[in-house]
């Protein structure tokens, strides 16, 4: 199954954050705006959801560009792995 990434990206005092992701099952895959990734099924893309969470945590960006260009190699590194 296809899924869209998403995530949001707040501004702190220590520079940007990204947390709160969430993935969408979709069959019009975006990855020129986002991020689209496969699974095998929602197990996967929880525990993946949960591993990115947890890997963003403490990261902060100095710009939004910065932060969406990690995320989304951050996610297809770990498709690439599959």
């Amino acid at each position: 199954m296809m899924w869209q990434l998403g995530w949001t990206t707040l501004p702190g005092l220590r520079g940007l954050s990204v947390s709160e992701f969430h993935a969408a099952q979709t069959s019009a895959p975006d990855n020129v705006g986002g991020v689209a990734i496969e699974f095998a099924d929602e197990a996967e893309r929880d525990a993946f959801v949960q591993r990115i969470e947890a890997e963003f945590a403490s990261r902060r960006f100095t710009n939004s560009a910065d932060a969406f260009d990690t995320v989304k190699a951050f996610a297809l590194q770990h498709a690439a792995k599959r």
